[in-house]
């Protein structure tokens, strides 16, 4: 007998519930001639792994991957068609392949080997992946356009990450793929870019929120930070509350807050729950993340009013934002227990 399968764990620690890793981006693309905001969460837990792709508006649909413990149950090429939320007679079909899709050790992203592509009408308008030869061979009706062939837009990154004093993500801006690491560990606060210090924050416990520039390949990114739950847990000797530190890099003007769906969602949620079980003044702020404008932290707030354009959330798919080039990547940091 597996416990964690017939268990009913009820707090945020339970290691069959937590993510071990939690990734939102938003992508800028066409459906039906309209231009759309397309979320995609990729999730994994200790016995599941999943994408949920989602429109504001239009659809949403969760994808099963293969569960990230048991390969011999990994899933074939696969596809379904979705009519859109207010437009029935409007159609669109995904087509997907993940069975030799390559992962980094505890990323629900994957790294190469796969495709998730989406049609309307029979000609292709966003594909992300590099499969784009065994799609076609898999389709060979589709109508290819020139834009799909160029790699798409990535506005915002947004990302959850569990440990207990050092974070690690890995996410592409400024034109190729960066390590970012965050180490927390007795009031100081270490940022680095690809094993490099690029910035050592001390006395956390008075500089808890803050902003300061870093240059990453001599280019200019805006850092923000905000350690409050952590701070206040440790002031209160309460390690049940499972508070999260928030950190955005921002280049540019920024890119756009991708709205809170799916696994996402559900997780932001029993934090709450935890917080207010544990009696923390963090549980209004966690409840207001899961607005399409998520201001959970104060800091997000900061960030939002730091540059007139391009900083809200697409809670709309024919809203005009985003489009300032810019590009931000937001960490959520979870302690583990």
């Amino acid at each position: 007998m597996i416990p964690a399968c017939f268990s009913q764990p009820s707090n945020l620690s339970s290691t069959s519930q937590v993510p071990q890793n939690l990734i939102t981006c938003i992508y800028h693309t066409q459906l039906w001639d309209s231009p759309t905001y397309l979320t995609l969460t990729w999730s994994k837990t200790h016995f599941s792994h999943s994408l949920t792709v989602y429109a504001a508006d239009s659809f949403s649909i969760t994808i099963s991957l293969y569960p990230s413990t048991f390969s011999f149950f990994r899933n074939r090429p696969g596809s379904k068609s979705v009519y859109l939320t207010h437009h029935h007679r409007q159609r669109i079909k995904l087509y997907w392949d993940f069975t030799r899709a390559d992962f980094a050790e505890n990323s629900a992203e994957p790294e190469s080997s796969f495709y998730i592509a989406i049609s309307c009408n029979g000609k292709l308008e966003f594909i992300l992946g590099d499969l784009m030869d065994e799609l076609a061979k898999r389709c060979s009706g589709l109508f290819m356009a020139r834009q799909v062939l160029l790699e798409p837009t990535l506005l915002s990154r947004r990302e959850h990450v569990f440990g207990h004093k050092s974070y690690v993500s890995r996410a592409k801006f400024l034109g190729s793929k960066h390590e970012i690491g965050i180490d927390c560990n007795g009031g100081v606060l270490k940022v680095k870019v690809d094993g490099q210090t690029s910035l050592v924050i001390k006395r956390l416990a008075w500089k808890f929120r803050g902003n300061e520039r870093i240059y990453v390949n001599g280019n200019e990114v805006e850092f923000f930070w905000d350690v409050f739950n952590w701070v206040n847990s440790e002031n209160n000797n309460n390690n049940n509350t499972n508070g999260h530190g928030v950190f955005i890099f921002q280049v540019g003007d920024g890119g756009v807050w991708p709205e809170m769906v799916g696994p996402e969602k559900r997780l932001m949620r029993k934090s709450l729950s935890s917080l207010a079980a544990g009696g923390s003044s963090s549980a209004p702020m966690a409840s207001a993340s899961l607005s399409p404008s998520p201001s959970c932290s104060s800091v997000l707030q900061w960030a939002e009013e730091s540059n007139d354009g391009g900083r809200s959330s697409c809670s709309s798919s024919t809203r005009s934002c985003g489009s300032n080039g810019g590009f931000s990547l937001l960490l959520y940091a979870w302690k583990k227990d």
